[in-house]
């Protein structure tokens, strides 16, 4: 590969996926990431292979490189990997049985940016992951409560039970938070989520909908003490510093969105207090239904795994298998496509070598000989030459 990218030509998706197929060490872990990186900034970039993307991730974690995975994974569009989601599964798993938490946060979070929930084996290794971390997480910044309230809300809205009520339920709460704290930019900016405001009150149709709902759904206590801080907090009054007051003649670069983004954030302020009322009321409501689940939400998540993964798992297996008779098909077509190049750029070598001889014998071949002009001339005597020569008398 290094030859064909200092001779400036394209490397094809069958040559990458072989290298990568071929990795037999950690220290090639490390030559596959360069080429990929090379890859994913060639001519070719949009051709690199699902079934790469997979061997890819089941090589690192075969030879010990899960950070490589990670890293990669991270930086996607420097690397161009974009699993699917069996490949997504094998890393929050292996992530998961080493109990680092922490990691396998970092996958959910790449999920929810690549809205990629569309599998239920998916949703519940993510929301098992998501409530493992926030029992033990006291504090979160903001960025960390958006990510959380997005990776939360996608598979919850998927989710028809309990778990998934849940979790819409505290991910619009974190959500919502965050849109009145940083605004509303803040929450959709960079992320798949909606840019109209409102998080707050899409919380409480959550809670609406489950009261007035005649299925046995329930909402988890932990969900609604958290919308409960959430509702409280920003109602109480928080003094403004002079620090955070507008300067006078401060650049005003965007000031009719700004403007516009207040009054957004004013009517969300202005409406906290409704929320309250009705959040108390619906709270009572549930309580009076007994549609309120007292037991925490990683208990009611492993529970749920442990009813639901074997299916799950079975109907991935049969996918996955599906799947490799696919990309071994697509493979097949791709030796075949490439051995027909090579024998069309074969002949076409050839013929232009033929035609480069044939030129070059013809620019410089030497002028054609007669068997007469070979043979040796006669040598003629000095004095006949002289005899025969007319004299000088003569020719007066």
């Amino acid at each position: 590969m290094d030859k064909t990218y200092e001779r400036k030509l394209p490397v094809s998706s069958l040559t990458i996926s072989r290298f990568v197929d071929n990795i037999s060490s950690r220290e090639e872990i490390d030559h596959a990431e360069y080429y990929l990186y090379k890859f994913r900034h060639s001519p070719n970039c949009w051709y690199l292979r699902d079934w790469t993307i997979h061997t890819w991730i089941r090589q690192c974690l075969k030879y010990g490189a899960q950070d490589k995975a990670l890293y990669t994974l991270v930086n996607k569009v420097q690397y161009g990997i974009f699993p699917d989601n069996f490949t997504f599964n094998l890393l929050i798993d292996y992530f998961i049985k080493k109990e680092n938490y922490k990691d396998a946060l970092s996958v959910v979070f790449e999920i929810m940016m690549q809205e990629a929930f569309e599998v239920p084996s998916t949703q519940l290794l993510s929301l098992h992951v998501l409530y493992h971390c926030l029992a033990k997480k006291t504090d979160c910044s903001w960025e960390e409560e958006r990510n959380f309230g997005a990776s939360l809300l996608l598979p919850g809205l998927k989710q028809k039970n309990s778990v998934g009520l849940s979790s819409q339920l505290y991910g619009y709460a974190l959500l919502g938070k965050v849109e009145l704290q940083r605004g509303l930019r803040a929450v959709y900016h960079n992320m798949p989520l909606l840019w109209q405001p409102g998080y707050l009150d899409r919380a409480l149709q959550v809670m609406e909908k489950v009261a007035s709902s005649p299925e046995d759904g329930k909402l988890c206590a932990e969900a609604l003490a958290v919308l409960d801080r959430t509702l409280t907090a920003l109602t109480a009054p928080a003094p403004q510093s002079s620090e955070e007051q507008p300067r006078e003649g401060e650049d005003g670069q965007g000031s009719g969105d700004l403007l516009e983004q207040l009054d957004i954030e004013e009517t969300e302020q202005s409406k906290l207090p409704r929320y309250l009322e009705r959040f108390k009321d619906l709270q009572s409501k549930l309580e009076a239904l007994g549609r309120v689940e007292s037991e925490s939400l990683l208990a009611l998540t492993t529970r749920l795994i442990q009813e639901q993964l074997p299916t799950c798992e079975a109907e991935d297996m049969a996918t996955y298998e599906q799947k490799l008779q696919q990309w071994h098909l697509e493979r097949v077509h791709l030796i075949q496509r490439e051995q027909e190049q090579r024998e069309r750029a074969k002949r076409e070598h050839e013929a232009r070598r033929a035609a480069k001889a044939a030129a070059s014998q013809a620019r410089g071949a030497p002028a054609p000989t007669t068997r007469a002009s070979l043979e040796p001339r006669p040598e003629i005597p000095r004095d006949h030459a002289a005899a025969s020569a007319p004299s000088a008398c003569l020719s007066s």
